[in-house]
């Protein structure tokens, strides 16, 4: 194997630790695993309960937004797929990561109905993951579209 053929295995290798690392960490949302402490922050209530929910169903339907407006050129994998488009209209003119966006708050909204440290580690690290995976993902779209710069100085968030 040379050089090459070694530093594109190790790029490969980390584009799919990250993305599986995205979706386990998501996936442990919905267990609780009887040997990691639930214990809560503070006692839950009607309204952090309802505050949860409405942040849930506001970060899903922005998600659900930004699936329809990437339409074809959706992957769940960092590196844009090859034949894919920059998309800057619609909810990207606002902001250059919606679907990542609404995944972390889908994971602060369950937290905070739940309000226990197992939700608040699950938060924290699918934000730094998801942070990780932005870092790449705008390495491979700058390379990609020449244009790229241009949308990332004018789109901020």
């Amino acid at each position: 194997m040379s050089k090459f053929q070694l530093k594109n295995f190790f790029k490969a290798a980390y584009d799919l630790s990250l993305v599986f690392l995205q979706f386990f960490i998501i996936s442990l949302h919905f267990f609780q695993w009887e040997f990691l402490p639930q214990k809560q922050i503070i006692q839950a209530s009607s309204f952090t309960n309802s505050l949860g929910i409405l942040i849930i169903i506001i970060a899903f339907i922005i998600m659900l937004i930004s699936i329809k407006e990437l339409g074809r050129n959706l992957s769940p994998f960092p590196r844009p797929i090859k034949n894919s488009n920059l998309v800057s209209t619609g909810i990207y003119r606002f902001t250059r990561h919606p679907m990542y966006y609404s995944l972390i708050l889908i994971s602060i909204g369950v937290f905070i109905i739940k309000l226990s440290i197992y939700y608040l580690f699950l938060t924290i690290s699918l934000a730094l993951i998801i942070k990780f995976k932005i870092a790449l993902e705008e390495k491979y779209l700058m390379n990609k579209f020449k244009n790229y710069l241009l949308y990332k100085n004018e789109v901020k968030v």
